[in-house]
């Protein structure tokens, strides 16, 4: 553990209590008008601030995924939009939204969530490892079927096109309290995984180390797929499919306070907080509500290809 390590997480704890504030009172209508208006206080307190806590924790649970998924899969391309976890519970909220005009729509999202992560992982596991292009190329695969899956769902959905259509981009333009009460769910999901940081540490020196270190390493992973799988589930029936935070933010936060688990998770979740935040509220105050899917895939995308080719260079 770095000794700068406590400093970066206060640091960033204070980051994110500044950064939710500041997009409270940040938007297209400004403080200074918003205060003369007579729906001032619903406009605060039903739209703005749900809106505000829901992005906060939908980067938390998609930053906690990826930086769970690296270091499970000891692979730093490993991100819930890239190996398919994302499209998985997309599809799954877009049955629901179909079939039943969204009724049980997180749990349906889990469900895809959870089924997609565990095809990947059965798909690119080689001899009880899973190799870098094996695991990229399996996610690609599993995306481009579930694509075709969730394109003819797209087709036959008569009314619900443009529902599914704006959710699956992104955003979070219907938020209500509603939805904080779901995403509540998400600060369990991040203990569940953080409870594992020490045998995640672990697990990063190989399986055959860590088993004769006493740690259980198919349990230790399906704990973290099932789990990693909820967050994405969670956060996507929330938000619909917001690609690279889980990619990014652990990156980035290695580089800072270090590759503990124990520090780099809650590091990680705070980062990924104040990223999609910020997305938010800039798309939100200056894009015309432009998903943030959209903002967070322009930024995501190059660093996505900056890492491929450093690993292809090394």
């Amino acid at each position: 553990m770095r000794r700068t390590a406590p400093i970066a997480i206060l640091a960033l704890t204070c980051t994110l209590l500044i950064s939710m504030a500041c997009a409270v009172v940040l938007g297209p209508v400004s403080l200074g008008s918003l205060v003369t208006l007579p729906s001032a206080g619903m406009i605060i307190w039903d739209v703005r601030v749900p809106r505000v806590i829901t992005a906060a924790l939908v980067g938390c649970a998609l930053a906690v995924a990826g930086t769970a998924m690296q270091g499970l899969f000891r692979n730093s391309m490993a991100d819930p939009y890239i190996i398919g976890t994302s499209s998985g519970g997309a599809l799954g909220a877009t049955l629901a939204i179909v079939l039943f005009a969204g009724a049980g729509l997180p749990v349906f999202a889990f469900a895809g969530a959870a089924i997609a992560t565990f095809a990947v992982y059965i798909i690119a596991r080689q001899g009880g490892r899973i190799p870098v292009e094996t695991l990229l190329l399996s996610g690609v695969a599993l995306s481009m079927l579930l694509s075709a899956f969730l394109s003819f769902l797209m087709y036959t959905s008569g009314r619900s096109l443009h529902q599914i259509m704006f959710w699956l981009m992104g955003g979070f333009w219907n938020v209500s309290w509603g939805d904080v009460r779901i995403a509540i769910l998400i600060p369990v999901g991040c203990l569940a995984v953080y409870l594992y940081a020490r045998d995640i540490n672990i697990i990063s020196l190989g399986d055959e180390d860590a088993i004769h270190l006493g740690v259980n390493v198919e349990r230790l992973k399906q704990i973290l797929l099932f789990a990693s799988a909820f967050l994405t589930g969670i956060a996507v029936s929330i938000a619909g499919a917001i690609g690279f935070i889980g990619l990014i933010t652990p990156h980035v936060m290695r580089l800072i306070v270090g590759p503990d688990h124990r520090i780099l998770l809650p590091a990680a979740a705070l980062a990924g907080g104040i990223l999609l935040l910020w997305s938010d509220t800039l798309t939100r105050t200056f894009a015309g509500d432009m998903p943030v899917g959209i903002i967070t895939a322009c930024f995501g995308a190059p660093f996505f290809i900056y890492l491929l080719r450093s690993r292809m260079k090394a």
